[in-house]
């Protein structure tokens, strides 16, 4: 894994499970790091082998699209092997626990384990379990590194900076793993972070968070720089959070009218995948002036990339015994 910028490319964690603890100077080594990997994504010939020799298992234990294929292009385009377990079929549905299914994994050797589970915290019960890096997917209502890293990158390359644009974000903030995430990076980059939602989506900590938390949309989109819309995560909802879905778009949906409150050239952002006619009316959504949900996407391949390679590339350390 020889590379000229390998001696300045010093990301000092073995794995990747949160935002929370990170610092500044260690989110823009990443975000810039992506950005070479934006422009290599956009050539002709986006391969590299960078992860030559190196195996990544993708082991999601809940369904998705977007990360999941994300972080297997990541893994290709820096010529790695990557291997997707379907948890559906494996020997985790016939009862196996996750530290057997970690230790199953572990005498396998790979270099790198990219994990999403439906409980919190499971993701570093496995990391604790095993030799190589693991990159948290998403756990629980927990975190989602990556998604706020991306995030950070299509605002970074919208906005020109972080600091000091003041952010809302919109919707199921109680369960929300994204939202935490984005909350820890933002807050770390100098942001002002703004959460609006009803009072039963809203955790009892958020104000500890260093946030506003507004209840009205009007009042929470006021002079906004950047407007975040959050889906309704149904299946972590138990009980009613809500009256009825018309409602909570009537209140709490993003349309033109709420979105006039923000300032005039606010980016519109949505982590998919969306609700149309629940958090965000379809009109605002494919708003191509405005609307940066398709560049999120793209966001998410060049970072998955960034989070990879230094994540392989401290294992190296590892391995020669200098970390």
């Amino acid at each position: 894994m020889s590379d000229t910028a390998s001696d300045v490319l010093d990301f000092p964690h073995r794995h990747l499970l949160g935002i929370e603890g990170i610092s500044s100077a260690e989110i823009t080594l990443l975000l810039d790091r992506s950005e070479i990997y934006v422009e290599q994504n956009r050539q002709a010939d986006m391969k590299k082998s960078i992860l030559r020799g190196r195996t990544i298992i993708n082991l999601f234990f809940e369904a998705s699209t977007r990360t999941r294929t994300s972080f297997e292009l990541a893994g290709k385009r820096l010529g790695g092997d990557v291997i997707n377990m379907s948890v559906a079929t494996s020997a985790i549905k016939k009862g196996e626990t996750l530290i057997d299914t970690a230790m199953t994994l572990n005498a396998m050797h790979p270099h790198v384990l990219v994990v999403r589970h439906p409980d919190s915290g499971a993701v570093n019960l496995l990391s604790e379990k095993v030799n190589c890096a693991v990159i948290n997917a998403g756990d629980g209502s927990h975190e989602h590194p990556t998604q706020a890293l991306l995030d950070a990158l299509t605002i970074r390359r919208r906005k020109g900076r972080l600091s000091g644009l003041v952010v809302a974000i919109c919707g199921d903030i109680l369960h929300s793993r994204v939202a935490r995430s984005n909350i820890h990076l933002l807050n770390t980059m100098g942001a002002r972070v703004r959460v609006v939602a009803p009072k039963t989506l809203v955790p009892a900590v958020a104000e500890r968070l260093g946030i506003e938390v507004f209840h009205d949309m009007n009042a929470g989109l006021a002079d906004c720089d950047i407007v975040m819309m959050l889906r309704l995560q149904s299946e972590r909802m138990h009980g009613n959070f809500f009256p009825s879905i018309r409602e909570y778009f009537h209140f709490f949906g993003l349309d033109y009218e709420k979105l006039g409150n923000a300032k005039e050239d606010a980016l519109i952002m949505h982590p998919g995948p969306m609700n149309r006619g629940v958090e965000i009316d379809s009109e605002v959504a494919d708003d191509y002036g405005r609307s940066a949900i398709r560049e999120q996407v793209e966001m998410g391949v060049a970072v998955r990339m960034a989070c990879l390679e230094l994540l392989a590339r401290n294992l190296s350390k590892i391995e020669l015994g200098n970390l």
